[in-house]
């Protein structure tokens, strides 16, 4: 058996139940925009479920218990980015894989939303830095920057 979109979605709706982002806002709708930023079946529901297995007890065998695909399963591993793996060796990492890159450009569209940044007086410089590193990150993934030139930005930003 196969799992469907509804399947992911379900997964993910009962795995961020009662979870908010930064600004208060149900968790579950920054999934749905990431999912809805991609045309692809397969990649909606890596955007789904993209932070599934970094921000919940969900592991990658139950993706595949649950029947999900090999290339969904594959999709949601790049996109969880693990914390011994530097942000810039995460995201070097899923550029070559078309579905996770997809999602991940999605991922940056949403958190670079106007409605989504956050510039708090307390945080500005981090929220700002944050912000730098979202747009370095998508212009990389869309081949506006080379790897050096990527890498070379992520080094200024290590600590956001």
């Amino acid at each position: 058996m196969s799992a469907t979109l509804e399947d992911a979605i379900a997964l993910a709706a009962t795995h961020f139940a009662g979870v908010t982002d930064k600004s208060g806002q149900p968790y579950l709708l920054h999934c749905i925009r990431v999912m809805m930023g991609v045309d692809d079946l397969e990649a909606k529901m890596v955007g789904v479920m993209h932070d599934l297995v970094e921000d919940t007890a969900v592991t990658l065998d139950d993706l595949r218990s649950a029947g999900f695909s090999a290339a969904v399963v594959r999709g949601v591993d790049l996109m969880t980015h693990r914390s011994e793996v530097s942000y810039a060796d995460y995201v070097v990492g899923l550029k070559p894989h078309d579905l996770a890159r997809q999602v991940k450009l999605s991922d940056l569209r949403d958190n670079m939303s106007p409605d989504r940044v956050l510039l708090r007086d307390e945080k500005f410089s981090s929220d700002l830095g944050r912000v730098g590193k979202y747009i370095s990150t998508y212009r990389f993934l869309t081949d506006q920057f080379d790897e050096v030139t990527y890498r070379k930005l992520m080094s200024q930003t290590e600590s956001i």
